[in-house]
């Protein structure tokens, strides 16, 4: 057996989940799935597949916001803890997810 294979069957064994990583597409002005369910430590990332339009990822309880995403490039965020992570596009405010973490 490989040893990615190896490793990632004794985590498992140990009952130690391993991260992983989602994708929400941005296109046609909506974030596509507009509810994302992950779990603690998993990873996001957000790709603008506009051709000319640009937009953000604004997190409506911290205010925290991407930079601004042009056509073709993504942003990234890790998720550490459990919640409800509601957000919206900073210059596009209909376009609206959420991410729920989940233990």
């Amino acid at each position: 057996m490989p040893l990615p294979i190896l490793i990632a069957a004794a985590l498992a064994a140990a009952g130690t989940a391993i991260a992983a990583e989602h994708e929400v597409s941005v296109a046609e002005y909506k974030f596509a799935p507009a509810e994302l369910r992950i779990r603690a430590g998993d990873t996001v990332t957000w790709v603008n597949r506009e051709k000319r339009t640009s937009h953000s990822v604004l997190f409506n309880a911290t205010g925290e916001e991407s930079e601004r995403l042009f056509p073709d490039e993504k942003w990234t965020r890790v998720f550490p803890a459990a919640g409800r992570f509601e957000y919206h596009c900073g210059p596009h405010p209909e376009m609206t997810g959420v991410v729920v973490v989940e233990d």
